[in-house]
């Protein structure tokens, strides 16, 4: 397999790295990453010395340079992690996810459906998507499957939206053997510091206020990094063309559950949770029915979550010269301005 991997100087995307780099049938595997404020080379670094690999840094949007590694490499798959993911991001800023999301991922497309007809034989294509597409639960409603209606609620989830289904309109129309996964919320090292689980985190170890929307009664099923690549990873090998596999973590928690845990495991104390003012449009909650990927690509969720956030609050205690820098200069900035906008005052 040579296979094309975008984003994967971010979170989920490194840890794929390491998974697919780990199965023989790997011969060449090329990271194309724009080195975003989140993309850090050194989540590379673990397999930068295997000969198989390659780093392009280059925008998923930009035509010419997708062209030009599909020519030089002969991909036979595509596993497209390339995206604009943070949701308060997206309601400040929402052209960014509209280019990447939706741009990047056609470019994609196209430079594949080329490569197909100039192999003339099926190429690989696996959309990483998001659960954020489905919308919105009741704390009742049945958990979302892969035939729950779109219903996205912000920016960042209507340009995921709307790629997965260019994804499933080039399966349909240019016959590429095209999957789109959809995973419920990824925690786990390596996670940049403005996502809940590793902000709450980073704060708490410095005694900071810890900002929880709202009541913090939101809920997200979560799940560890490791198992949805190997979701996506199944998805790649096992997927039928024009399907979507939702991943879950089988971990309903409330955003207040999860931060008290990570103020437990640190043994730090409740006063510093701070109720700020709900973001618009926050979702109330979302859950994974992960049966359809479990019966036919062999998905499970294989860690506890509680056993998960302690691997991951250990992880940022004994590497804060990863994260430490992360949280000067421009993320400073951005926290004060949005999470302040929101009610927060820092």
């Amino acid at each position: 397999m040579r296979l094309l991997v975008t984003g994967c100087c971010g979170f989920i995307g490194s840890a794929f790295l390491r998974r697919a780099l780990a199965d023989s049938n790997v011969e060449r595997l090329v990271n194309l990453d724009v080195l975003t404020y989140s993309g850090r080379r050194e989540n590379d670094a673990e397999i930068r010395d295997d000969p198989r690999y390659r780093f392009v840094e280059g925008d998923i949007a930009d035509a010419e340079i997708v062209s030009s590694i599909f020519e030089e490499e002969k991909f036979t798959a595509v596993v497209n992690f390339a995206a604009e993911s943070h949701v308060d991001r997206s309601l400040f800023a929402a052209r960014r996810f509209v280019k990447t999301n939706i741009e990047g991922t056609l470019c994609l497309l196209e430079a594949a459906r080329a490569e197909q007809e100039r192999a003339g034989t099926k190429l690989r294509f696996v959309h990483v998507s998001t659960d954020e597409v489905y919308g919105d639960l009741g704390p009742e409603d049945p958990a979302f499957s892969e035939t729950t209606p779109l219903d996205p609620r912000n920016p960042y989830s209507a340009t995921k939206a709307g790629a997965d289904l260019l994804v499933q309109a080039f399966a349909a129309t240019h016959k590429l053997e095209a999957t789109v996964t959809r995973s419920s919320n990824n925690y786990g090292p390596r996670q940049y510091p403005e996502k809940l689980i590793p902000l709450m985190i980073t704060n708490a170890i410095d005694d900071l206020p810890l900002p929880i929307y709202g009541d913090g009664l939101n809920v997200r099923d979560w799940l560890w990094v490791e198992d949805n690549c190997e979701g996506v990873f199944s998805a790649l090998t096992k997927g039928k063309s024009g399907e979507v596999y939702n991943f879950g973590g089988e971990s309903e928690r409330t955003n207040l559950d999860v931060v008290k845990g990570i103020l437990s495991a640190l043994g730090k104390p409740e006063s510093l949770l701070t109720y700020v003012k709900d973001r618009p449009g926050h979702d109330r909650r979302y859950a994974i029915d992960c049966r359809k990927a479990q019966s036919e690509l062999g998905f499970t969720p294989g860690l506890r979550f509680e056993e998960g956030l302690e691997r991951t609050v250990r992880w940022y205690v004994d590497n804060q010269d990863w994260w430490r820098p992360l949280k000067g200069g421009s993320f400073q900035d951005y926290y004060q301005k949005h999470y302040g906008k929101l009610g927060l005052s820092t």
